[in-house]
């Protein structure tokens, strides 16, 4: 089977940042692609290569600086959530879910499912933008986030959902665009060579002889602050 789903794990937990270690997700696809839909090749795309590279050689997703816009999206979500509860029906949850049909594993951890057919994507914006999404649809930022989850669970659409409290919520219906998709799949098999690549060369340096190396141990961040 392709497709996993984890419906147990919550995110943000140390089994959700396990699960993710190593693997490419939706929300990344915009570092590997351009708007254009060319495979990207510049800084932050080998930058990638090399963060990806290093999950899978040590088992770990180093810590990210948690930032108040986050934390209000965290918060904005979860009344997403409950206001397209009531409006529409059919929400679930599910931790993290990974398809494996192109290549290589890419990871999708979805805002909330929908019955057996949809999911959706909820952002919390501030008011211009909200304005901006009511006028022009969904911005463009979001749109290749939107199409690799579509990728990953095979589903019939995503219902991009855009909060900012105190004005109305905002719900456009996406579905599958073919030529996005396949874009996609060819810049994430791209991708995954790369990474497979830079860690056979990591493992080739350590093990040949032209470096000197001293092995050391992790300090926990939370350590580190005592």
């Amino acid at each position: 089977m392709t497709i996993t789903y984890h419906d147990a794990v919550e995110q943000g937990s140390e089994e959700w940042l396990q699960l993710r270690c190593g693997v490419l997700t939706a929300s990344e696809v915009k570092l590997i692609l351009t708007p254009t839909l060319k495979v990207a090749n510049n800084d932050k795309t080998r930058q990638h290569v090399w963060e990806i590279a290093a999950q899978r050689i040590n088992q770990y997703v180093e810590p990210h600086y948690i930032g108040d816009d986050m934390l209000r999206g965290h918060e904005d979500e979860v009344r997403a959530r409950l206001a397209y509860d009531e409006k529409y029906g059919g929400v679930s949850v599910c931790g993290f879910i990974t398809n494996s049909a192109h290549g290589g594993v890419i990871g999708y951890s979805p805002d909330w499912l929908v019955n057996d057919d949809g999911q959706a994507e909820a952002k919390s914006r501030r008011q211009k933008y909200q304005v901006q999404t009511i006028l022009n649809g969904v911005p463009d930022e979001h749109w290749l986030q939107l199409q690799a989850g579509l990728i990953v669970t095979e589903r019939d659409w995503i219902d991009y959902v855009s909060y900012c409290g105190g004005m109305p919520m905002v719900v456009i219906r996406v579905e599958p665009h073919a030529e996005t998709q396949e874009a996609i799949i060819a810049a994430a098999k791209n991708f995954e060579r790369q990474v497979s690549e830079a860690v056979e060369q990591y493992q080739f340096m350590l093990n040949s002889g032209r470096l000197r190396w001293v092995p050391t141990e992790r300090v926990i961040e939370q350590e580190m602050h005592l």
